[in-house]
């Protein structure tokens, strides 16, 4: 849904990023109660935050000290701008010490840092404060993070709870509307933090629960529909994924034939995805695609190279050739050239391409350049319809449940862009790597859906390691490939945890692997969380 102007009422929650990692889950768990909420970045300009006109402006927490030069604050004349507009703001820790800084309170180095489970007690409260109908001296466990800490505070402001250790909790200021909590209500670790956003948005602010998916896909709908002009004809990129075909479903229904998708096997596929995904687009989806098979050109062109992310510019550089001569085509057809481009990109794709606040940076220190984001040529010639970009993975899959997209293929694990380079370390072309991961992965994946496990991991995939290690195989030495298995668990993507697989499954996922791919001869186990890794390997 794209942010569009309101009235002074609206219900959209605005969070000010500051760089904690529990950020986007403070929009996550708001929009899990039916409330639109969108992340910025924490220092973008007072016009940037009055054009979302927010109903409840969120300060996130964040890695930095209020005392650090540079430190990251929201812009000049914000405070005045709340005000006047009667908006209620909540801080949380950064965001928390921010507000008592810059309101005339005092912040300072604790002298005992505060970090994971933490009893708070209830000191002060009644009804239309943050606590509720909280009792004094009720306890409660939460999840601190903070070294700072708030000393005085500022005129008209109370202290409502404290930690065991007598620090400041949580502060309030009912008559200005302006609200801190020194913790993470938005974690589990926090036991009744959503009790307490819950209560804070609906009871405090007047918020409404009135935002779900049936109301995403139509105005969504109306955006494609306002931007492609009558006349205009669109390309898809389809990849076989979810995210690019519910794109493709949802423009479809908004400009209808003016739609034309295509599928570019990139020669970086898993096993026999071609044949898989077209018979999927014309048997379930009765999507209108072209299939381009392009393995030469792709493969040519990253011959040689090894270094990450010139793999993914590569690979987005001729993604948008490809797309650039199929248009030439389709214009000789239709006789006018399409002017838009189809993507799947989501709200994470988008939010690790952006700078870290604090950064200084008006572009990215970037993890990784995005397939959908990062990848594009600064002279490409087709204009972005991008329908998905505010939207997590699981908002997703709903939005393609009601438009009827089969279950199964809404449940696919993701599949990245780049496809296999970004799991083949190194220069993919090098020897068999290709073949002989598309091999592992088949095993590891049909051996995960045999076992009925499939639907309670958010994405598994086998790794090609540029490595040789000694092994024994039918009485002989050899000197073979190794390979890694990796399967997390996830909400968004955003933050991942390995699976817990049962010891017997690796146990003949590793024999089947090593008896029956040719070439390999040892597995490993990817037991990494995002963070401090990411999902994928490169």
């Amino acid at each position: 849904m794209e942010p569009q102007t309101q009235s002074k009422k609206s219900n959209r929650v605005l969070i000010l990023d500051y760089g904690s990692q529990y950020t986007h889950l403070i929009t996550r768990r708001i929009r899990s109660l039916s409330v639109f909420s969108l992340c910025i970045n924490g220092t973008s300009s007072l016009n940037s935050i009055t054009e979302l006109n927010p109903h409840v402006i969120i300060l996130s927490g964040g890695p930095h000290s209020v005392h650090a030069d540079g430190a990251p604050c929201f812009p000049y004349g914000f405070i005045e701008y709340v005000e006047k507009e009667r908006i209620h703001v909540l801080g949380i820790c950064y965001g928390l010490q921010l507000l008592v800084q810059k309101l005339g309170g005092v912040v300072k180095i604790g002298e005992k840092h505060e970090y994971g489970r933490m009893d708070i007690e209830v000191n002060k409260n009644n009804d239309k404060g943050l606590f509720g109908n909280k009792e004094i001296g009720d306890k409660q466990i939460v999840w601190m993070s903070h070294g700072d800490e708030a000393v005085k505070l500022p005129q008209g402001f109370e202290v409502v709870a404290r930690s065991n250790q007598g620090a400041v909790a949580a502060i309030e200021n009912r008559e200005r509307r302006f609200y801190g909590l020194q913790y993470h209500p938005e974690v589990t670790h926090s036991v009744e933090g959503m009790d307490t956003l819950r209560h804070f948005l609906f009871d405090i602010c007047g918020v409404t629960a009135d935002w779900n998916m049936e109301d995403v896909l139509e105005e969504e709908i109306k955006v494609v529909k306002a931007m492609v002009g009558p006349e205009d004809h669109v390309i898809c990129a389809l990849s076989g994924g979810v995210d690019s075909t519910v794109a493709a479903t949802l423009v479809h229904k908004a400009i209808g034939d003016r739609l034309h998708c295509v599928f570019v096997d990139n020669g970086l596929l898993r096993y026999k995805e071609q044949e898989r995904v077209m018979a999927t687009f014309e048997s379930d989806l009765h999507l209108p695609v072209t299939c381009i098979d392009a393995t030469e050109e792709f493969l040519s062109k990253l011959k040689g190279v090894t270094e990450p992310e010139m793999k993914r510019k590569i690979i987005g550089k001729e993604f948008i050739n490809i797309f650039d001569i199929f248009a030439h085509d389709l214009e000789k057809k239709v006789g006018k050239k399409p002017t838009y481009l189809v993507q799947g990109t989501l709200y994470p794709d988008v939010i690790e391409s952006c700078p870290p606040p604090g950064s200084g940076r008006t572009h990215s220190h970037t993890i990784k350049s995005h397939h959908n984001v990062g990848g594009l040529p600064k002279d490409m010639k087709l204009k972005l319809i991008e329908p998905l970009k505010l939207l997590f993975k699981d908002e997703v899959r709903a939005l393609g449940r009601i438009m009827n997209i089969p279950v199964a293929f809404l449940n696919r694990h993701p599949f990245p862009g780049p496809g296999l380079a970004v799991r083949i370390p190194g220069d993919v072309t090098a020897g068999n790597s290709l073949d002989i991961l598309r091999q592992v992965d088949e095993i590891f994946i049909q051996s995960i859906k045999d076992a009925g496990i499939y639907d309670e991991i958010w994405q598994a995939f086998a790794v090609f390691l540029p490595v040789k290690t000694v092994g024994v195989q039918g009485d002989q030495r050899t000197h073979s490939h190794a390979v890694a298995l990796r399967a997390v668990t996830s909400q968004d993507g955003m933050t991942a945890d390995w699976y817990y697989f049962d010891f017997k499954f690796l146990d003949d996922v590793s024999r089947k692997i090593c008896n029956s791919v040719r070439g390999v001869n040892r597995v490993l186990l990817d037991i990494t969380s995002k963070p401090p890794s990411t999902i994928e390997w490169e």
